[in-house]
C-alpha cells in the first residue's frame, strides 16, 4: 500500500524500485530526490507523500553548519525514540547492540540528517494515516498511481532504447 523511499535528499536517491511499486498501486511517500521527483511530475502533488528537506536545502544547511543534538535536545519525541533504540528493548540480551547506531545519531553528526528530516516525517506520516483512513481516498490515489505511471512502463522504455540508442526498426507482427 504504501511505498518508503524515505533517504535523505541528495544522499542516496531513490531508483527504479518505488517506480514498480507505484505501478502496483502503491503510493509513495518520500523526500523530494531521485526517482521520487519523476513520480511526483506523473501522480501530482495530491497522490503522492513528499516530506523532508530538499536538495538545495541540505546544501544549505551543511554548509552554515549541522547541529543535530540540538535538534535532539529540543525535539521530546525524537530524543524519546532515539533513546529507545539505543535501550536494549529491541535486542534483550544483546546489551549495547545498537550503540553504535544512537552513537553516530547523537555524537557522530547524523551524517545523513535524520534528526533534521524526523519532524517532517512525522507530519507526513500523519497525512498518510488519514488518507489511509478515507478508502475512497486511497483507492482513488492508488488507481491514479497505477494509471499514471505509464511513462515508466518497460515497453516504452525498450521502445525509446531501440529507436533512439540502439537504430532498431519495430519489426511487423506476422
Amino acid at each position: 500500500d504504501l511505498s518508503e523511499q524515505i533517504s535523505t535528499a541528495g544522499k542516496e536517491a531513490s531508483g527504479t524500485g518505488n517506480m514498480k511499486l507505484a505501478l502496483n498501486g502503491a503510493i509513495t511517500i518520500g523526500t523530494l530526490d531521485g526517482a521520487n521527483v519523476e513520480i511526483r511530475e506523473e501522480v501530482g502533488d495530491e497522490n503522492i507523500f513528499i516530506f523532508g528537506l530538499t536538495v538545495d536545502e541540505v546544501e544549505a544547511l551543511w554548509a552554515r553548519g549541522y547541529h543535530p543534538k540540538q535538534i535532539y535536545y529540543a525535539d521530546e519525541e525524537l530524543r524519546a525514540v532515539v533513546d529507545w533504540l539505543g535501550s536494549d528493548y529491541f535486542t534483550p540480551g544483546e546489551h549495547g547492540a545498537f550503540a553504535p547506531v544512537h552513537g553516530s545519531l547523537v555524537h557522530g553528526g547524523d551524517p545523513f540528517l535524520l534528526f533534521a528530516d524526523f519532524r517532517s516525517y512525522c507530519e507526513c506520516q500523519a497525512r498518510v494515516s488519514a488518507a489511509y483512513r478515507d478508502p475512497a481516498k486511497w483507492a482513488r490515489m492508488a488507481i491514479l498511481n497505477t494509471a499514471r505511471m505509464g511513462k515508466f512502463s518497460s515497453d516504452r522504455a525498450i521502445r525509446e532504447y531501440a529507436s533512439e540508442i540502439w537504430n532498431l526498426q519495430p519489426m511487423p507482427v506476422p
